[in-house]
C-alpha cells in the first residue's frame, strides 16, 4: 500500500467534490434540511386541544366537570354546541380535536352514589394525537371521580356520625408517583434529532460513494486510472475516506447543533458515539462500493442508493418503534445495520448507556461491516480485473 498515492487520490478527490455545486450542496444542505425539518416541524407532541363542550344536564355538577377540563394545561373549551349533529359538524371540519357530551341526569346519579357516564369523542385521523388526546381526557375525568368520591364518602361518614366531623374524612386511595426516565418532558425532538445523525451518514457516505466511483466511469477516467501505477485497493481508499470523514463531519455537526439549538441531551461517551459511528461507515461506504459496481450512471447509483434507504428507514425503528411491528419483520429488522446504530445513538444520547449495555449492537455493527466490506471489495476487484 503507498501512502503517498493514496493521499493524491484523496486530495484529487476532495478538490473534485468541492468543485462540483451539486455534490458540494449535498455534501452539507440535507443535514442541515434534516435536522431543521424534524427539530422545528416534526413534533408529536400535543400540548393543547380544541375542546367542544355539549352540556345535557346543566347542573353544577356539570359545570365542575367542565371547569376540571378548562383548568388543565391541555384543552381549552372553544364551542359550546347545542346538540350532537352540531358536534359532529365541528369534528368534519377539522375545528376541534375532541367533544365531550353530558348527558341528563348526570348530577341526579352522581348525587344518588351511582355510576354515570360521559362521552368523549376523539378525531381519529391522526391516530397519535387522538390516543394523547383521548388519555389526557380520560385522566381528568379520573382525578374529576375520585374528588367526587371522596366527597361522598366524607359526607356519608358525616351522616353516620350524627351530623359530628370525625378526624378521618378521606376515602381510601392509591396514589401514583409516576417518574419518566431519560425524556422527563417527553419532547418528540429528543427522540428524533439521535436518529437524524444516522440518516445522515447513511445517506450521504452511500449516495456520495457510489456516485464517485461511477462518475469516474461515466466520463472515461477510470480505465485512465487504471494505466497508472495506483492498485485497487489505493483507488478504494482515495475514493472513501474523503466521504467517511464528510459523514463524520455532519454527524458531529448535528450533535452539536441539537445540543445548541435544541437542548437535546447527550448523556454518554463522545468517543463511544464515534466508535459506533466508525463501525457503520463499514457498511455504508461497502454498500456505496458495491452500488458502484452495478450501476453504469450516476442516475442509476442514486435510484440504487434510495431504492435501498427507504426499507431501511422504515425499519430502523426511527420512527416506528420494533417492537410494535408484526412479529416476522421484526425478525427481518435484525437484517438492519440501521437498527443497531440507531439504538447505539439514542443509548448514548438519552440514557448515557456505556459499552457494557451496547456491546451486542457494537458486535452487529461490526460483522455486517466486515462482511459487506469484505464482499464489495471483492466485487469491485473484480469488475476492475
Amino acid at each position: 500500500m503507498n501512502w503517498k498515492r493514496v493521499r493524491q487520490i484523496i486530495r484529487k478527490e476532495a478538490l473534485q467534490s468541492f468543485r462540483e455545486p451539486r455534490l458540494r450542496v449535498s455534501m452539507f444542505l440535507p443535514p442541515i434540511l434534516q435536522f431543521l425539518v424534524f427539530g422545528f416541524v416534526v413534533n408529536l407532541d400535543v400540548d393543547r386541544s380544541n375542546l367542544a363542550w355539549l352540556d345535557q344536564d346543566q347542573s353544577p355538577a356539570s359545570r365542575e366537570l367542565r371547569a376540571a377540563f378548562e383548568g388543565s394545561s391541555y384543552f381549552t373549551v372553544i364551542a359550546t354546541p347545542r346538540d350532537e349533529r352540531e358536534m359532529q359538524r365541528l369534528l368534519d371540519k377539522g375545528l376541534i380535536q375532541s367533544g365531550i357530551s353530558v348527558p341528563p341526569g348526570f348530577a341526579r346519579d352522581l348525587a344518588r352514589g351511582r355510576s354515570t357516564e360521559i362521552q368523549v369523542l376523539v378525531d381519529g385521523s391522526d391516530s397519535n394525537t387522538a390516543s394523547i388526546v383521548a388519555n389526557y381526557a380520560g385522566a381528568v375525568v379520573r382525578s374529576y371521580s375520585a374528588a367526587r368520591l371522596a366527597d361522598l364518602t366524607r359526607r356519608k361518614r358525616m351522616a353516620a356520625e350524627g351530623g359530628t366531623v370525625v378526624t378521618r374524612l378521606a376515602a381510601p386511595s392509591v396514589d401514583l408517583d409516576q417518574r419518566v426516565w431519560f425524556n422527563p418532558e417527553l419532547k418528540s425532538r429528543n427522540y428524533f434529532i439521535p436518529g437524524v445523525t444516522v440518516n445522515i451518514i447513511t445517506l450521504i457516505t452511500l449516495m456520495l460513494t457510489a456516485m464517485a466511483i461511477v462518475r469516474e466511469k461515466e466520463i472515461g477516467t477510470m480505465e485512465q486510472l487504471m494505466v497508472t501505477p495506483i492498485r485497487a485497493g489505493e483507488l478504494m481508499l482515495g475514493k472513501m475516506l474523503p466521504f467517511a470523514a464528510v459523514g463524520l463531519f455532519d454527524t458531529m455537526l448535528i450533535i452539536i447543533l441539537g445540543m445548541a439549538v435544541f437542548h437535546i441531551p447527550f448523556r454518554g461517551n463522545a468517543l463511544l458515539m464515534l466508535g459506533g459511528a466508525i463501525l457503520f461507515l463499514f457498511t455504508t461506504l461497502g454498500l456505496g462500493l458495491f452500488i458502484s459496481t452495478v450501476s453504469r450512471t450516476q442516475q442509476q447509483a442514486i435510484m440504487s442508493t434510495f431504492f435501498f434507504f427507504q426499507p431501511a428507514f422504515m425499519l430502523s425503528g426511527f420512527a416506528f418503534p420494533i417492537r410494535s411491528m408484526p412479529l416476522p419483520v421484526q425478525y427481518l429488522t435484525l437484517l438492519n445495520p440501521l437498527r443497531y446504530f440507531i439504538e447505539i445513538c439514542r443509548g448514548v444520547f438519552l440514557k448515557g448507556s456505556g459499552i457494557g449495555i451496547l456491546w451486542p449492537q457494537f458486535v452487529a455493527l461490526a460483522v455486517f461491516g466486515v462482511a459487506i466490506m469484505a464482499f464489495s471489495v471483492a466485487r469491485f476487484r473484480k469488475r476492475l480485473d
